[in-house]
């Protein structure tokens, strides 16, 4: 159980956005205002990753938590991601730059865990897939709490059995990638926290499309303990967000899921890139991510919102410009209210009488 989880001031957490968004500025001011900050160690090497744990050190004396892409053992058709690959190459030209290499690997997964494991962080969360024993054993074993994302009902007690101290119940309204062993989940948030209530007694950190606090005061209500917010902090100055990313925040235009940018099911806001190639877009991840990186990275740097994944949740809408300790005071006085108004509203005949 997750000690760290009840003595949080304030049950709100920033989640990790690998990519640039998360960045120590953010993860220490959420920690700071009484919240929890996360650093994502997702695309990082080792080296630049224990960086950011010393800056964010440097930066406060409250716990913050790194999250970890787990390597997942999924067969993918290299035939099919050598055809997207090709359907690709229009683009090369349009930004000046050659596709990336369809290369596998596991994001230096296991020189990460002994990194955290040396640093004695207060948390590591893992998505994309659940954590082995070891692992497991090796963080408990330096006090570290395990957290682990769910996105089905059925993955809770697996993740129980292992060992977490915690649960991340990621819906479908999230942004980003989908965080579960299998991406073609689609459980809403509300449903999935009281489905994954009913099978575990682990705290349980409810994430996505919790986008101001009356939406954190529902999920509190739904037998969260805390909301894990990211599209919410996007457009904090601490984050590393592009412009072209914050740009397309200030807007109303749809999201929907996709598998173009990265082979791996992430919601983001729709643009001609998501339309023109999702339906062919193979599950092949982190294959496609490399095919497609060096396309996003020029896209962003030409301030083209139409070929750079911009992720976000489908509440994106609700995001402010604030400093990041500003937000989460926000969250809680939101929340606040919300509850209550709903226990006037519970209690209103009892109350007019």
């Amino acid at each position: 159980m997750s000690a760290l989880l009840a003595s949080l001031p304030h049950p709100v957490i920033a989640a990790p956005m690998a990519g640039g968004p998360s960045t120590p500025a953010l993860a220490a001011a959420v920690s700071g205002a009484g919240g929890l900050g996360f650093l994502a160690a997702g695309y990082l090497t080792p080296d630049r990753l224990a960086a950011d744990l010393a800056e964010t050190r440097g930066l406060t004396a409250r716990p913050f938590g790194v999250n970890v892409l787990a390597p997942n053992a999924e067969p993918v058709d290299r035939a099919a991601v050598d055809a997207y690959a090709r359907r690709l190459r229009e683009h090369e030209g349009r930004w000046g730059v050659a596709l990336g290499e369809p290369v596998g690997g596991d994001d230096a997964y296991a020189e990460k865990i002994a990194l955290l494991a040396d640093q004695a962080v207060a948390v590591v969360s893992f998505a994309f897939a659940l954590p082995e024993p070891a692992a497991v054993r090796t963080l408990h074993d330096r006090g570290i709490e395990v957290w682990c994302t769910v996105t089905r009902p059925a993955d809770a007690p697996l993740a129980a059995d292992l060992g977490a101290d915690a649960l991340i119940v990621q819906g479908i309204e999230a942004g980003a990638h989908r965080g579960g062993a299998d991406d073609t989940d689609d459980y809403a948030l509300l449903p999935l926290l009281r489905l994954v209530a009913a099978r575990t007694s682990l705290p349980l950190v409810a994430a996505g499309g919790v986008g101001d606090g009356a939406a954190l005061a529902a999920v509190l209500a739904a037998g969260a303990s805390a909301a894990q917010l990211g599209t919410a902090f996007l457009r904090t100055p601490e984050a590393g967000t592009s412009h072209v990313h914050r740009a397309a925040l200030d807007s109303t235009r749809p999201t929907a899921l996709t598998r173009a940018f990265t082979g791996r099911r992430a919601r983001g806001i729709e643009n001609r890139f998501m339309r023109d190639h999702d339906p062919a877009a193979p599950a092949a991840y982190p294959q496609v991510h490399q095919v497609t990186a060096p396309l996003r990275a020029a896209a962003r740097a030409a301030g083209d919102p139409d070929g750079v994944n911009l992720w976000a949740g489908q509440a994106y809408p609700l995001t402010r410009a604030l400093p990041a300790a500003e937000l989460v005071g926000r969250l809680v006085a939101g929340a606040t209210a919300a509850s209550e108004g709903a226990w006037r509203r519970l209690n209103r005949s009892r109350l007019d009488g």
